[in-house]
C-alpha cells in the first residue's frame, strides 16, 4: 500500500510514521495528536489547580488558621490562578478541540501551518515547565496572585520572574495558534462553504484567534516591563521612581478582559453545535449567532475599565466604560435567546452533552446577570474587591469554560476514541458536579454582599456560615470530577470500541468522517452546497 493510501485507510490513532511510541505523539504534526497532547496536558495541571482550590476552601472553612498559614495560602492561590487561567481556561477549548475538530469541520486535511502547530504546544509546555521553577527556587513560591499587580509584584522578595515570564512565553504559543487558525479559516475551507456556511464553532474560534492576536502582545509587554522594574528599576509603575501603577492595571486589564472572551466564545460555539444536534432541529438565528460572536470579540476590547472604577478615573471614564460594559451584554442574551429558541419545540433527546450544555446556559446567564452587577457603578463599589467577585468570576470563567469543556469532550469522544463512555456514570458525575458547583459558588454572592473581602486566607466569625457551605460544595465538586475524570480515563482506554460515524445524528463535517478520523481526515475533500444544520430532510 502506498504511503498516501495508507494515510487515507489508518486511524490517526494507529498511523505508524518516523516516530513510535511517545516520540510519534510530541513530535508529530497531526493536528489531531496535538489537539490530545494539549488535552493529556491539561488534565494533569486542571488536576493539580483544582486540588490547590480545595485545599483553600478547607483552609476557609473556620476562622483562624484551619490548615496552613497566610504565607502559604497566597502561595497557593498565586498556584492555582496561573494554572487555572493560563495553563487551562485560556488555551483550554481552541487548543484542544479547536486542534482536533477545526480543519475536519472545513474540510481541511490540516491546519494551515501544522509545524507551527507543534511549535505551539512545545512553548506551552515550555512555559509551565518555567513556571513551575518558581516553586522550587529563589526565595520562595510567588505571592502576588495571578494577576501580579504592581507595585507589589517588584517588590515581593517571593519568586515572581520565573512565573512571569513562563505567562509570557504561554503568550506566545497562544498568538501562534490564532494566527494559524486565523489563515486555515481564510484558505482551506472546502469548496463551496462560504462564511455563512461554515459551522459555528469554526466561526468562534476565528473570532477568539482575532482576540489572541492582537490583545496578548498586550500582556506579553507588560509582563516584560515587570521584569524590567524588578531587574532594572525604570520606574514605569513604581510610584517611588515616578511611575504610575494604575498604569499596570489598565495595560493587564486592556488584555485581560478580552480574554475572558478568548475563554467564553469557543465555549459558546460548542453549545451551539451540541444544541441543534440533541433538538433534532435547525438552530434558531444562525447569522444572528455568528454576528453576536463578532461583536463580542470587538465590543469585549473597550470594556476593561470596570475592573477599575475604584482605582481612580473621571467621571466621564466611569459612565462610558459602565455603558460598554452593559452593551457587551446584548449579543450574549441574543445567544441565550437563540439557544433557547432552539430547543423550543424540538424533539430533545436527553443525552449527557445535552445535560452539560443546558447547564452551562444556567450558570452562564448566573454569571452574567451578576456582570451587570459590577458594571452598575454604585453597586461595583459596594462589592468590589468581594467575594461576590469571586463568585461571578469563577461563574462566567470555569461555570462557561468548565461546563462547555464538559459538554464538548462528552459529545466528540466517541469520534476521538473510537470507544464509548459508561452513560449511567456520566450522568451521575454530572449531577454531582452541577449540585458541587452550585453549593461552592452561590454562597460567595451573599458573602460578598456582606462585606467579606476575598484574597484573604482569615475572616470575621460573621461569614463562617456561608463559608462552611461553600466548603462543603467544593468536596462535592470534587468528587464529581473524580467521577467523571476516571470514567473517560477508564473509557478512553476500555470503552466499547465503535466505528458509528454518527452516533449522536450530527449533520456537520466531523460525523461524516470515519469514527475515529483517518490521519488525512477526509479521501476526497468534500463540496458543500447547503448549511451545516439542515435538520428538515
Amino acid at each position: 500500500m502506498s504511503e498516501a493510501n495508507y494515510a487515507h485507510n489508518v486511524s490517526y490513532l494507529d498511523y505508524k510514521g518516523q516516530y513510535k511510541g511517545l516520540l510519534g505523539w510530541i513530535f508529530s504534526t497531526d493536528h489531531k495528536r496535538i489537539g490530545l497532547l494539549y488535552l493529556y496536558t491539561m488534565l494533569a495541571f486542571f488536576s493539580v489547580g483544582a486540588i490547590l482550590g480545595l485545599l483553600m476552601k478547607t483552609e476557609l472553612i473556620a476562622p483562624g488558621n484551619t490548615l496552613m498559614g497566610p504565607q502559604t495560602y497566597n502561595a497557593f492561590f498565586t498556584l492555582h490562578g496561573i494554572i487555572m487561567i493560563f495553563v487551562i481556561v485560556v488555551p483550554g477549548l481552541p487548543a484542544v478541540f479547536g486542534n482536533f475538530f477545526l480543519p475536519i469541520m472545513i474540510g481541511a486535511k490540516d491546519v494551515a501551518f501544522p509545524r507551527l502547530n507543534l511549535l505551539s504546544w512545545w512553548l506551552y509546555v515550555l512555559g509551565i515547565l518555567i513556571v513551575l521553577t518558581s516553586q522550587f527556587l529563589g526565595d520562595g513560591p510567588p505571592d502576588t496572585g495571578w494577576t501580579f499587580y504592581a507595585p507589589y509584584s517588584f517588590r515581593t522578595p517571593a519568586n515572581v520572574l520565573p512565573a512571569v515570564f513562563g505567562a509570557f512565553v504561554m503568550g506566545f504559543s497562544s498568538i501562534l495558534t490564532g494566527i494559524n487558525f486565523v489563515v486555515t479559516i481564510h484558505r482551506m475551507r472546502a469548496p463551496g462553504m462560504t462564511w455563512f456556511k461554515m459551522p459555528l464553532f469554526p466561526w468562534t474560534l476565528y473570532g477568539t484567534a482575532w482576540i489572541q492576536i492582537l490583545a496578548t502582545p498586550v500582556i506579553g509587554i507588560t509582563l516584560l516591563l515587570i521584569v524590567a522594574e524588578r531587574i532594572l528599576g525604570i520606574g514605569i509603575f513604581d510610584p517611588a521612581l515616578g511611575g504610575d501603577p494604575i498604569l499596570y492595571q489598565h495595560l493587564f486589564w486592556i488584555y485581560s478582559h478580552p480574554a475572558v472572551y478568548i475563554m467564553i466564545l469557543p465555549g459558546m460555539g460548542v453549545i451551539s453545535e451540541v444544541i441543534p444536534v440533541f433538538s433534532r432541529k435547525t438552530i434558531f438565528g444562525y447569522k444572528a449567532i455568528v454576528l453576536s460572536t463578532m461583536a463580542i470579540a470587538f465590543v469585549g476590547y473597550f470594556v476593561w475599565g470596570h475592573h477599575m472604577f475604584t482605582s481612580g478615573m473621571s467621571g466621564r471614564a466611569l459612565y462610558t466604560f459602565s455603558f460598554l460594559t452593559f452593551l457587551v451584554a446584548i449579543p450574549s442574551a441574543i445567544k441565550v435567546f437563540n439557544w433557547v429558541s432552539t430547543m423550543h419545540k424540538g424533539s430533545l433527546d436527553m443525552q449527557t452533552p445535552f445535560y452539560w450544555a443546558v447547564s452551562f446556559i444556567f450558570v452562564f446567564m448566573i454569571g452574567g446577570l451578576t456582570g451587570l452587577v459590577l458594571g452598575s457603578l454604585a453597586t461595583n463599589v459596594h462589592v468590589h474587591d468581594t467575594h461576590f467577585v469571586v463568585a461571578h468570576f469563577h461563574y462566567i470563567v470555569f461555570g462557561g469554560t468548565g461546563f462547555a469543556f464538559m459538554a464538548a469532550i462528552h459529545y466528540w469522544f466517541p469520534k476521538m476514541f473510537g470507544r464509548m463512555y459508561d452513560l449511567g456514570w456520566a450522568n451521575l458525575g454530572w449531577g454531582i458536579f452541577f449540585i458541587g458547583f452550585n453549593t461552592l459558588y452561590l454562597p460567595m454572592f451573599f458573602l460578598g454582599i456582606q462585606g467579606m473581602p476575598r484574597r484573604y486566607y482569615d475572616y470575621l466569625p460573621d461569614f463562617h456560615g456561608g463559608n462552611i457551605i461553600s466548603s462543603l460544595g467544593a468536596w462535592v465538586m470534587i468528587s464529581g470530577i473524580v467521577i467523571i475524570f476516571a470514567n473517560l480515563i477508564r473509557s478512553a482506554r476500555y470503552g466499547q470500541k465503535t466505528t458509528e460515524k454518527n452516533p449522536w445524528g450530527g449533520k456537520t463535517l466531523e460525523w461524516q468522517v470515519d469514527t475515529p478520523p483517518t490521519l488525512e481526515n477526509f479521501e476526497e475533500i468534500p463540496v458543500i452546497e447547503k448549511g451545516p444544520y439542515d435538520f428538515e430532510d
